[in-house]
């Protein structure tokens, strides 16, 4: 039985539809991410899932159970999940000891006040005040929040968002720890990085739907190539070439001209590079930047929509 199965999800807010008939099955066990810009509908997904907005139509079903089967089936239910919220606001004068020690009276079964404190590595923080942690601090004791009640399945809306790199990793440390003693994840997160190292699989959603499903590996095999080449032109200096002069290229597979640089997706970097340059000095052109990495999952979304996926 899968952790969360969906079908046909639509919500409309006024003219605007936010997610467009939907579907979409995470298995147990399975850290599933949904991925896409602002405005793509991943927290209105997450959000009908987590029965906290009623879907305009549509079926959900989490850990074989549905929302609406009446006050006591619902509360069985949430006992079962673990929310973190894109933005939880606790109470800056409880210390993190009380912080945790309320949530945990929500629940009819839970973790004590040391386990889940242990879990998120804030034991040493148990006597401060909330209004005095870090920002990763914040972050981690809104999971332990999620956490107190011993959940099967866990939701994560942008756990990391504005983290530093380091309060992230600790935090990929906690989810870590979470599926290593079986539990299920959903995760939504701008950062490429996290969700091809947290990952099982993936959604990238555009527009309320999913455009691509895949295993991070997979959605990057689909680009038919391991390597993109950025570059750009000096302003004034020669003449560009064409997009169908650079796609000739040996190597090379795909072109995306951008507004301020091309990509080029190649499968030969060391043959592609100086056949690049040849073309630029033929055309008396002159490079302003130039850059190589293996492809992503953003370069994915790039190839699919053409947009970028991560905020300005």
């Amino acid at each position: 039985m899968p952790a969360i199965r969906c079908g046909g999800l639509v919500k409309r807010y006024a003219d605007v539809v936010a997610v467009a008939g939907l579907d979409l099955t995470v298995a147990t066990g399975e850290c599933f991410g949904l991925l896409g810009p602002n405005g793509a509908g991943k927290t209105t997904t997450i959000e009908i899932l987590e029965g906290l907005t009623e879907p305009d139509a549509g079926d959900v079903e989490l850990l074989g159970m549905r929302w609406g089967g009446g006050r006591a089936a619902d509360r069985a239910l949430r006992e079962r999940l673990g929310i973190q919220l894109q933005e939880t606001q606790l109470a800056d004068k409880l210390t993190v000891a009380e912080t945790v020690r309320l949530f945990r009276s929500f629940y009819t079964s839970s973790h004590t006040v040391d386990e889940v404190l242990g879990l998120v590595e804030l034991e040493e923080k148990r006597a401060a005040w909330v209004g005095k942690l870090s920002g990763g601090q914040k972050q981690r004791l809104a999971v332990a929040c999620a956490l107190v009640s011993r959940p099967e399945l866990l939701f994560l809306d942008e756990p990391t968002t504005g983290l530093d790199p380091q309060s992230r990793r600790q935090l990929w440390q906690v989810i870590g720890r979470f599926r290593a003693a079986g539990g299920t994840v959903l995760l939504t997160t701008h950062y490429m990085e996290e969700a091809e190292r947290l990952c099982d699989r993936v959604a990238i959603m555009d527009h309320g739907k999913v455009i691509a499903l895949g295993t991070p590996q997979q959605l990057i095999a689909s680009l038919g190539a391991e390597h993109v080449v950025e570059f750009a032109l000096a302003d004034g200096a020669g003449h560009a070439p064409a997009p169908e002069e650079l796609a000739a290229l040996p190597g090379v597979q795909a072109v995306r001209p951008g507004p301020d640089r091309t990509a080029l997706t190649v499968a030969a970097v060391h043959r592609a590079v100086p056949a690049l340059l040849g073309l630029l000095e033929r055309r008396g052109a002159e490079l302003s930047m130039l850059a190589t990495h293996h492809a992503t999952l953003e370069d994915v979304f790039v190839s699919l929509t053409g947009r970028q996926l991560r905020d300005a």
